[in-house]
C-alpha cells in the first residue's frame, strides 16, 4: 500500500508522515530529504547551481540512502547538515530540475517496491505516485507554517527571525507552485487536510482512520 501526503513547506508533512507510518506500521520516505541531500553535494564540490551538466554528472554517481529517519551520502550520514538554512534556500534549484527530478522518482519508486509505504513531498501523489491507495495534501496558512519553522530553526540553534522565515516560506510557496517540473498542486482524489489550528496527532489519527476504513 503507498500513502502519498504533499503539501507546501511547514504544513507539517514530515512529522505527520513519519508518525503515520509508525501507527500504520509501514515505512517512511522523505522525498525532499534527498533533493537535500544532491545539493549538499553539489555545494560541497563547489559547481555553480545554473551548471545543469556538471550537476548531471556528479548525482549520477552520488549515493542517496534513506534508512529510517536516516539519510546517507556516500555512505556519510548527512541528516543534520541537510537541514541547514543554506541548504534550505538552494534546494529548489535542483527540484527545478527535470534531469534531477526523474532520477529521483525512479529512486523513489525502488523504494516503495513491495513495501507499505507513507511517502511525502511536493509531488508524490500527483507525478510519482499517481495511483497511490490514499493522498492526502496537508496545508496551512503561511503564517503558521513560518511560526513552525522558526520555532523548529530556533530549537537547533539557528539565527534568524520570524519575518524573515516568513519571506522565505512565501517565496518558496511561489517557486513551488510556478516550476514547469512537477509544480506543487493538489493531487487528484487526494483528501485535503487544513493542520492551522489542529495538533500533529489530530491530523495522524485523521490520516489513520481514512487509510484504516
Amino acid at each position: 500500500m503507498i500513502i502519498t501526503i504533499d503539501g507546501p513547506a511547514g504544513a507539517g508533512k514530515s512529522t505527520v508522515a513519519k508518525s503515520a507510518a509508525g501507527k500504520l506500521g509501514f515505512e517512511y520516505l522523505d522525498t525532499g530529504a534527498i533533493y537535500r541531500a544532491a545539493t549538499l553535494k553539489v555545494l560541497s564540490k563547489g559547481i555553480g547551481l545554473d551548471d545543469k551538466p556538471a550537476i548531471a554528472k556528479l548525482i549520477s554517481k552520488t549515493k542517496i540512502r534513506i534508512a529510517g529517519a536516516r539519510v546517507f551520502l556516500d555512505n556519510a550520514d548527512v541528516t543534520d547538515k541537510i537541514r541547514d538554512p543554506q541548504i534550505t534556500s538552494h534546494v529548489f534549484h535542483l527540484a527545478n530540475f527535470e534531469r534531477i527530478r526523474k532520477t529521483v522518482n525512479v529512486k523513489e519508486r525502488e523504494f516503495a517496491r513491495g513495501k507499505n509505504i507513507v511517502t511525502e513531498g511536493r509531488d508524490q501523489g500527483s507525478v510519482v505516485f499517481k495511483n497511490a491507495d490514499f493522498k492526502f495534501y496537508l496545508d496551512a496558512s503561511p503564517e503558521e507554517r513560518a511560526k513552525r519553522r522558526y520555532a523548529e530553526l530556533v530549537a537547533k540553534g539557528g539565527k534568524t527571525t520570524l519575518k524573515k522565515v516568513l519571506r522565505d516560506i512565501m517565496q518558496r510557496d511561489q517557486r513551488d507552485m510556478s516550476r514547469d517540473c512537477s509544480p506543487l498542486v493538489i493531487p487528484e482524489g487526494a483528501i485535503v487536510i487544513d493542520t492551522t489550528d489542529l495538533s500533529i496527532l489530530q491530523v495522524v489519527n485523521r490520516i489513520v482512520r481514512n487509510c484504516r476504513a
